[in-house]
């Protein structure tokens, strides 16, 4: 490192020696380099399991929604579909089971657009640990320009 001195109107520059680094060996060198990347992987393996719990949580919570549309669906379509049925058999004088196959069918369409609303949300998961795919790349191109 050059140290620029001013006396009066002439200026030269004076080098000051810095103590000299000790060189570190090659094996030195590849002892840094493995546990460096000993560390990585790990760290990288941390990130995964945290990605892929996150991802996990979620189809859980999606899968929740799937059985509760479903019991839901079954439970309040027999209570109320009983009603709608015994409601079409007196004012619409229906036969009884022509007022239950129509209120069935009803149900079946209802409780099919719950479930396929979880399923569609299901889809919409992707369970490819992006975040950490692109570490791992950025850790191999760094690992090349150790080497």
């Amino acid at each position: 490192m050059a140290v620029e001195v001013q006396t009066g109107a002439s200026s030269y520059a004076t080098a000051r020696n810095a103590p000299p680094q000790e060189e570190k060996s090659l094996g030195e060198l590849f002892a840094d380099l493995t546990r460096e990347s000993s560390n990585l992987v790990r760290q990288e393996v941390n990130l995964a399991k945290a990605e892929l719990s996150q991802k996990a949580a979620k189809v859980g919570k999606d899968a929740v929604l799937i059985a509760a549309g479903g019991f839901i669906a079954y439970a309040g379509a027999l209570v109320l579909f009983a009603a709608i049925v015994l409601m079409l058999v007196q004012l619409a004088n229906m036969p009884a089971w022509g007022a239950a196959l129509l209120v069935s069918l009803v149900a079946l369409i209802g409780g099919g657009m719950l479930a396929m609303s979880g399923v569609n949300a299901l889809k919409k998961i992707d369970p490819t640990p992006h975040n950490t795919l692109d570490t791992l790349k950025e850790d191999a191109q760094w690992a090349k320009q150790q080497l």
